[in-house]
């Protein structure tokens, strides 16, 4: 398990960053930025702190800057200034052999569009990540058979993706993910592209799954129905900046502004 503090991360898309980051600091929004130098602001000085073992959720509208967050906890984004701590360790300090190491044993990540292999069967996109870190064939099939099962995908260990369901996709991203065995998974959208019912199915089974497991998880979404219903914590996002963190019941009895007060109305934590 992995504590992770975000601070004072921003992120700036563009040329002109010095100006860009002048702007947002004397209070510019991100409409301004854009129109002054062109530069479109991912993040504006987002700081949190996710505890270890718990489902952190970041929610917010197309725009808002949560998957552009997500990329930044295991680098695949840079930020244009900040610190990323992983249970006090700044990663923006890694080389790049410590990098590659951090992403094959430190975090995982579930895409919402799969990020399956399609050359490589349900069986082998599972195992992928032992296999790139060395584990032996045997074993790696030893422990990818055991998520396969988990998911619920037993049997379709030789199929290959095109074959199968966004659902059953998503399963093996997840099971992937879960082989992996890393501190922590981050999950981007993973399940928005799923059909209602499949995609209740998996909002329960990543919380029986959380039971046992205890990883920290941090999930992305714009969905407050699904925030609220596998949210340990709650961040809600706009326009790059952080407009509340708190519990779901939190969040839902004291809404910070009249955003999130829409955002909330006539909602209720799940039973």
């Amino acid at each position: 398990m992995a504590d992770i503090e975000i601070r004072n991360v921003s992120k700036i898309f563009g040329k002109d960053v010095k100006t860009a980051l002048k702007m947002i600091r004397d209070g510019s929004d991100k409409s301004e930025v854009l129109a002054k130098c062109g530069c479109s602001v991912g993040l504006n000085d987002v700081s949190m702190s996710i505890a270890a073992g718990k489902i952190f959720v970041i929610m917010g509208l197309s725009g808002s800057g949560k998957s552009t967050l997500v990329r930044h906890i295991n680098r695949l984004i840079e930020p244009t200034t900040g610190e990323i701590l992983f249970d006090s360790k700044n990663i923006l300090d890694l080389k790049p052999g410590q990098l590659r190491d951090f992403r094959m044993h430190r975090v995982s990540m579930v895409f919402q569009s799969f990020g399956l292999l399609p050359h490589r069967t349900v069986l082998q996109n599972v195992i992928y990540g032992q296999r790139i870190r060395g584990t032996p064939e045997d074993a790696a099939r030893k422990i990818g058979r055991e998520w396969i099962d988990v998911v619920g995908l037993s049997g379709y260990e030789d199929r290959y993706p095109y074959s199968l369901s966004g659902g059953m996709k998503q399963r093996v991203g997840l099971a992937r993910a879960l082989a992996a065995d890393t501190d922590v998974i981050l999950m981007d959208e993973a399940f928005s592209a799923l059909d209602p019912l499949i995609r209740s199915d998996m909002q329960d089974q990543l919380l029986d799954l959380q039971k046992n497991l205890s990883k920290t998880i941090v999930f992305i979404t714009h969905d407050l129905d699904e925030a609220l219903k596998i949210g340990s914590e709650i961040a809600i996002l706009k326009d790059g900046q952080v407009v509340q963190v708190g519990t779901p019941s939190a969040i839902l009895a004291k809404p910070a502004n009249d955003y999130v007060a829409r955002f909330v109305k006539g909602k209720q934590v799940p039973a």
